[in-house]
């Protein structure tokens, strides 16, 4: 019976992982390597050791890169990290860092600056969680700098940064008479040429789902990764 019982927590488990592992660590970690929920529970401005797997990560620039991340437990935002021009070409999707730094927190944005990094082994890419229904609730800031997705969202309105191309797109969507902004950031996906115009032309009224980071500014500020006009 202990068998059957064990048998069928198992499979609970593999059906549903994110209730399983968001409480518990999942993957062991290096010596002296923070778990998500250690980490999430150090102050800001303490030195914090992290592993985790590159989810995206904005344009390599002046020895920096910016890094989203995540590991099975939750998601991070890595600012600005230390990179040479020759590891941010390493940095692809699925590609497991340890990352020393100290956290911090701007405008409600909880992330992780002055890094340094190193390659290890491992490969993970977080699915899409579908958080349409923590819009507009205090549940939905636990799920910062996750990947995301957001169903049958209504555009309200589309604006260039600066007022024309080239630059970030603001969208604000609504979902059930309420108004959510949206970023497509132009240093994570400018250079993808068909996202960038299909964004800044979509039209008030179009139904969309949305797919993105969780990233906070004053509030909830995803960063459009792919949108799917109905």
């Amino acid at each position: 019976m202990k068998k059957l019982f064990a048998v069928v927590i198992a499979l609970t488990c593999a059906l549903g992982l994110v209730a399983c592992s968001k409480g518990g660590d999942v993957e062991k970690k290096s010596e002296g390597v923070m778990t998500f929920e250690e980490y999430q529970a150090a102050a800001v401005d303490s030195e914090v050791t992290i592993e985790a797997y590159v989810q995206a990560h904005q344009s390599w620039w002046d020895n920096k890169i910016t890094v989203y991340a995540a590991d099975k437990e939750g998601a991070y935002f890595l600012y600005e990290m230390a990179c040479t021009e020759e590891d941010a070409a390493k940095l692809n999707p699925g590609t497991k860092i340890k990352a020393k730094g100290f956290k911090s927190e701007w405008s409600g944005e909880v992330e992780i600056v002055d890094a340094t990094f190193e390659i290890e082994d491992g490969n993970y890419i977080a699915p899409a969680e579908d958080l349409t229904s923590l819009l507009g609730t205090d549940d939905l800031i636990k799920h910062q700098n996750c990947f995301a997705l957001f169903k049958d969202m209504t555009v309200k309105s589309v604006a260039y940064k600066n007022e024309e191309p080239g630059d970030d797109i603001y969208v604000t969507f609504t979902k059930d008479g309420k108004d959510y902004d949206f970023c497509l950031e132009y240093y994570l996906n400018g250079s993808d040429e068909a996202l960038y115009n299909l964004v800044g032309g979509l039209q008030e009224g179009q139904v969309c789902d949305v797919e993105g980071f969780v990233y906070w500014y004053e509030g909830p500020n995803p960063h459009i990764t792919k949108v799917t006009v109905k």
